[in-house]
């Protein structure tokens, strides 16, 4: 007995969940022991499976053709933003700010008045620039006079030599009638013809010597009109230079845009040359930077789809410009040097220049640097 019950307790015992499904498989009788399922089952689910994955591999590779077919007719770049002419308005002279007449963001037309300076220290340079002007011609009026009257002088002493000259003639004559006549005059009219002749030739010789110095005097008169009429010229510039420095108070707009970057305050003191705010204009296009190997079928004149991502509803019409002569690596503020150190071959921008076929959508503000996806027909 011990035995037997060794041997029982040594059986394997059949788990419970087995022979639970015996007992059922046994009650139900329509399947019987070993029996296996049907054969047809899993080969449809492997055909099935087979010809979802076909279909796949075919409709991926039908897409991927369309696309290649699609896309090597088009250039496409998301390295492209909006440019535009940002024209920087800066003061002439150093002066104090009285009026300031912009807000931020404000649309300008060309000539409206930005900013008033103030005016006194500049009328007063006017002020002094004129009276100079005036000394300036006063002093011509002057010069002019005086060459007048240097010519006048010079009329006078020739016509004083003139006369000398008559007299000293007749006296010599006079001289020369009464030394042939011998005794027939006395010795005392002799010596007063002598007398008078050395007189007349002594009076020519001063009135020659006279004319001499009133010619000497016109080249002096002439020089002083042209000093004083340069001095005029000199007086006449820095009264227009006076008159600038006042109309350099108004600071205007130089092209119509809108008011960006302001940094004026009102009271504040600028100087020459110090930007007070930035105009951007309305005329705006886009700059693409495409790789050097999109660029084989690129030209002049191709059309361009062009959408902007802050106006994601929009597709605006466009063409090719021009292209930058060089890559934008070249005028970089530190250019690649390729001959010095090791060389791997990178793949350059170059700049390409696409404006606008149509007006932009009223209302949408679009500003230089936005964003943009253009897409070039190359084919």
């Amino acid at each position: 007995m011990a035995g037997r019950e060794d041997d029982a307790r040594e059986e394997p015992r059949e788990p419970e969940a087995a022979r639970d499904e015996r007992h059922e498989e046994s009650k139900d009788g329509k399947k019987s022991e070993g029996s296996a399922p049907p054969a047809g089952m899993p080969r449809r689910s492997r055909r099935r499976v087979v010809v979802i994955v076909l279909s796949l591999v075919v409709v991926g590779a039908a897409a991927a053709i369309a696309a290649w077919l699609h896309y090597r007719h088009y250039e496409s770049t998301d390295d492209a933003f909006i440019e535009g002419h940002v024209t920087a308005v800066s003061s002439k002279v150093a002066a104090h700010v009285v009026k300031l007449l912009v807000e931020d963001n404000q649309d300008l037309e060309e000539g409206q008045l930005i900013v008033e300076l103030d005016r006194r220290d500049f009328e007063a340079r006017l002020a002094q620039a004129k009276a100079g002007l005036e000394a300036a011609r006063s002093r011509l009026a002057s010069a002019e006079a005086g060459l007048v009257k240097a010519d006048a002088d010079v009329e006078a002493a020739l016509a004083d030599v003139t006369a000398a000259e008559t007299e000293a003639d007749r006296a010599a004559h006079d001289l020369e009638r009464y030394q042939a006549a011998g005794n027939a005059v006395t010795r005392q009219s002799l010596d007063n013809a002598r007398a008078l002749a050395i007189s007349t030739a002594a009076q020519l010789r001063a009135a020659r010597d006279k004319a001499a110095s009133a010619r000497s005097q016109v080249p002096y008169a002439k020089a002083q009109v042209a000093v004083a009429k340069a001095e005029i010229g000199q007086a006449e510039a820095q009264f227009r230079e006076a008159e600038l420095q006042l109309s350099y108070c108004e600071v205007r707009a130089p092209v119509a845009g809108r008011v960006t970057r302001r940094t004026v305050e009102k009271g504040a003191y600028v100087q020459p040359g110090e930007p007070l705010l930035a105009l951007v204009e309305r005329d705006v296009w886009v700059v693409a930077n495409f790789r050097e190997t999109q660029l084989r079928d690129m030209r002049v004149g191709q059309p361009v789809q062009i959408e902007i991502d802050a106006l994601p509803d929009a597709k605006l019409r466009g063409h090719v410009d021009s292209f930058m002569r060089g890559t934008g690596a070249r005028f970089s503020l530190i250019p690649p040097e390729n001959a010095t150190g090791n060389y791997v071959k990178v793949v350059q921008r170059v700049p390409v220049k696409i404006v606008f076929d149509e007006p932009l959508p009223e209302g949408r503000e679009i500003g230089v640097g936005v964003s943009v996806v253009p897409t070039v027909t190359v084919k």
